[in-house]
């Protein structure tokens, strides 16, 4: 193996690690925001897991995080929740950076 293929092997590896980590944490970051906005709405233990779980499961609709804040920002529409959406956005960058910690403290 030549050093351009080792070369070429390291940076598809990283590529791939990389990718996991950022997969791992959005859903990690979802999960979390659910848990947040369960909390907002007024819903606890089984219900806050299986809406936790819709937030999760609402960021396979498209690539990027809008189609979570708009499922999170309708419910709080629905349920007169007041939060801003620009208070609902900082909580999602707040944390993504905790399930970064998170994600990357269990390694």
């Amino acid at each position: 193996m030549t050093t351009f293929d080792k070369r070429k092997d390291a940076y598809e590896s990283k590529f791939a690690h990389d990718e996991e980590l950022r997969f791992k944490s959005e859903a990690r970051r979802n999960k979390l925001l659910g848990l947040w906005a369960a909390e907002k709405l007024g819903l606890a233990g089984e219900k806050a897991t299986e809406y936790a779980g819709a937030v999760i499961a609402s960021d396979f609709d498209e690539p990027g995080d809008e189609d979570v804040f708009r499922k999170v920002r309708a419910d709080f529409d629905q349920g007169n929740v007041a939060v801003s959406d620009q208070e609902l956005r900082e909580k999602m960058v707040n944390l993504m950076a905790v399930a970064v910690q998170q994600i990357e403290s269990t390694k």
